[in-house]
């Protein structure tokens, strides 16, 4: 019998990867390339999804030759930044736009349109999410009102809609399969919670038309097949889930309770609600974790619009840091932040604040500032968002008594020790971090007969893990979060 791999195609926001795991969880290889953002005008960011397509399929390339050809992949598991929209011709196969990503804004004046015409408490108690630019369908109708290409592609009918997973399913089996996966297609504003497929009302007065959209299907099984052209030989598509869906599965956070953060881009905490359908009283996001075989199990979110995203921005932007991995060293330089919080709302404040008009600050800024501090205080960032959503999900009887860590600034040994240090709580971090990747390799794994259940994939892929105590004083912790609040209400 040969020895096969899961083929898992990571498409983030800020790169694109290939990844190949074994059946005990093991990565076998990688291959990624870095993703353009283009930002053309304030709050606006988009990607090409042109590139996102041929980067994807170069990486993919990469690890089926390195696994030995496409005999030699059981399966492919696919996860996605979720919310950024796609627009293409069915008939030509190509892009119509630019992907609107999740972090773009420009749908702001829509959506509080919307909210003042008394939209937004029925669409949270069907989709369990908020009017905010965030989610895909205001995205939809812009690119519906503002793009002659897409409008006409519409009018004829030969207009494709979808997140950046329906997209790359689309490419990947030759044009001949446009679905979506639950967890995905729970955060377009278009679908109830516990519906079966789109809203037609909620379609309605998003503007979108049913016709564009892709078929919801289950986030495992047999959802396609590659074109045979593209590997040499015909692949099975095995698995899909939104990015932090998956990285919450890869956790093992498998059971109602149990809540995981993910630090990428931005940050996202998913906690396990079951098969009981979450509705938050502290804005909180009601969201579908995963769908088997027809039957949904839910989860309670608090996204963070901007994490690692603010470490790039000191890079990229201000050159204040070489690299992401400096910020550690600056942050264990000094002694303390120096009185410097950063708020950063560089895309305005997620949860549990919501408002997409906020702009970030750095203030306490003296003559004595240096790197350092600016560097702590970028981290120490991540801890007072997630402290924000930690008083948010208790309000909603959902407390945390543990936490577990994962995405790529989890790595940071500071910044871990610094949220167990603020929550006052144990932070659990896998050794293998990249469990949004673990994620749809299980996923797949159930797809393909590899493991009977998410349990069983569970036991056999995910590895150890590292604990972080808390060991800050509750005066120190005290000062740290009224400074926190304090910034907060200047924003």
């Amino acid at each position: 019998m040969i020895d096969q791999s899961i083929l898992v195609l990571d498409e983030g926001t800020t790169s694109t990867r290939a990844m190949l795991f074994g059946q005990d969880g093991a990565m076998r290889g990688v291959a990624q390339a870095e993703l353009v953002q283009h930002y053309p005008r304030s709050g606006w960011v988009e990607h090409d999804a042109g590139e996102i397509w041929d980067k994807t399929l170069a990486c993919a390339r990469d690890m089926v030759e390195q696994a030995g050809g496409a005999d030699r992949i059981a399966a492919i598991g696919i996860t996605n930044q979720r919310e950024t929209v796609v627009a293409w011709d069915k008939a030509r196969g190509e892009s119509l736009a630019r992907a609107i990503v999740w972090q773009d804004r420009r749908t702001a004046e829509f959506c509080t349109t919307l909210k003042e015409a008394g939209h937004e408490d029925a669409l949270r108690k069907k989709t369990g999410l908020l009017l905010d630019p965030y989610f895909s369908g205001t995205k939809m109708r812009w690119l519906l009102d503002n793009d002659d290409g897409v409008a006409e592609a519409a009018r004829s009918g030969r207009l494709a809609l979808g997140t950046v997973e329906s997209w790359l399913v689309w490419k990947l089996t030759g044009g001949n399969t446009h679905i979506t996966d639950a967890s995905n297609a729970s955060r377009t504003l278009l679908l109830a919670l516990d519906g079966a497929s789109w809203d037609e009302e909620l379609c309605g007065l998003m503007g979108v038309p049913h016709s564009a959209l892709p078929a919801v299907v289950d986030c495992a099984g047999e959802l396609g097949m590659t074109h045979p052209d593209l590997f040499g030989a015909a692949i099975p598509i095995c698995g899909m889930a939104g990015d932090q869906q998956a990285a919450t599965i890869g956790q093992g956070c498998l059971s109602p309770g149990e809540t995981k953060a993910t630090y990428g881009t931005g940050a996202f905490v998913l906690g396990n609600t079951g098969s009981r359908m979450p509705h938050s009283q502290h804005r909180m996001l009601g969201t579908v974790l995963h769908q088997l075989d027809g039957k949904r199990h839910y989860a309670i979110e608090g996204a963070v619009f901007v994490a690692g995203s603010l470490i790039k921005y000191l890079r990229d932007t201000l050159g204040l840091i070489e690299s992401a991995e400096q910020t550690e060293e600056l942050a264990r330089s000094v002694l303390d932040n120096g009185g410097v919080v950063i708020v950063p709302a560089l895309s305005g404040l997620g949860a549990p604040h919501w408002r997409p008009e906020a702009r970030g600050i750095i203030s306490g800024l003296g003559f004595d500032t240096g790197r350092g501090h600016i560097a702590r205080a970028a981290l120490e960032a991540m801890a007072n968002q997630t402290r924000d959503l930690a008083t948010a999900f208790a309000a909603d009887g959902a407390a945390w008594t543990s936490l577990k860590i994962d995405g790529g600034m989890a790595a940071n040994n500071w910044m871990a020790q610094d949220i167990a240090d603020l929550l006052d709580l144990p932070v659990i971090r896998p050794d293998f971090v990249e469990t949004t990747a673990l994620g749809a390799a299980m996923l797949a794994s159930v797809g393909c007969g590899w493991n009977a259940s998410l349990e069983d994939a569970a036991a056999a892929m995910i590895g150890m893990t590292q604990v972080f105590e808390p060991a800050m004083e509750d005066a120190v912790r005290k000062e740290r979060i009224a400074r926190w609040d304090a910034a907060l209400a200047e924003v």
